[in-house]
């Protein structure tokens, strides 16, 4: 458990948790070869420097969505641009450490 899964986990696990109840997406936004690797079962892929071009896909769906990555990096600019989009979306981590909250 890093420092800040520690000041931060349990409230992100419950934001995690509420949103899957609202029918969220998980948007992996790593590259294919990372996805290729394994992935949350189930996640939809759409690597970070794609998303601007699937942005009103991604709204049509009219679903939150909760981003994840490597690190937590490149889901965090994600969630950014989804809700300067008015996507509600939140910056999930990892995809191992989001698995993890599921």
């Amino acid at each position: 458990m890093g420092f800040f899964d520690f000041l931060f986990g349990n409230n992100k696990k419950q934001q995690v948790q509420e949103l899957m109840q609202k029918g969220a997406i998980i948007l992996d936004v790593r590259t294919k070869r990372e996805w290729d690797n394994g992935h949350i079962a189930n996640a939809k892929h759409v690597p970070l420097d794609d998303l601007q071009n699937q942005v009103e896909k991604l709204k049509k769906l009219n679903k939150p969505i909760i981003t994840c990555c490597a690190s937590g990096m490149r889901s965090a600019k994600a969630a950014q641009i989804l809700k300067s989009k008015n996507i509600e979306s939140i910056n999930g981590g990892s995809w191992l450490s989001l698995k993890k909250k599921l």
